[in-house]
């Protein structure tokens, strides 16, 4: 019978080691995982902001027919770009640029709501719009960082 109480004890202290080890080996995995997320949420913070562009260019048929300044515009602005293909409500304001009405089927560039600039043009394919952004506006520094 002692034999038996033995092997049960050993048994048993071996499920304990081995449910301590997978315990100590899932922390350690969290604790990496957020390791990286905090890293990553440093490197983000610390890379300089880019701004937003300062001039939105209008384009249909691929053709430029408007360029505002963003920055310039001393009140909000509808511009309705129509033609054959089909009618686009395009408002500006104060730094930002939207297609606010289309009657395109698909709708894309009306979900994309205001844009402030920056690599991605709004697209309008089956109207053959486009809207582009060029040129930057630094960053506005706050009255904190100096």
């Amino acid at each position: 019978m002692r034999e038996e109480s033995g092997e049960r004890r050993c048994k048993r202290k071996a499920r304990l080691h081995s449910s301590r080890s997978s315990v100590l080996i899932t922390n350690r995995f969290w604790i990496a995982v957020l390791g990286g997320v905090l890293a990553v949420s440093a490197v983000a913070a610390l890379l300089p902001s880019r701004g937003s562009s300062e001039l939105a260019l209008i384009y249909s048929n691929g053709a430029l027919i408007e360029s505002i300044n963003l920055y310039a515009l001393s009140q909000p602005r509808s511009i309705i770009v129509g033609g054959e293909t089909g009618v686009n409500v395009i408002e500006v304001k104060r730094g930002s640029v939207r297609v606010s009405e289309a009657d395109c089927p698909d709708g894309f560039c009306v979900s994309l709501g205001w844009v402030d600039g920056g690599a991605i043009p709004i697209v309008c394919l089956p109207h053959k719009l486009v809207i582009s952004f060029e040129g930057t506006v630094a960053p506005e520094v706050d009255a904190v960082a100096g």
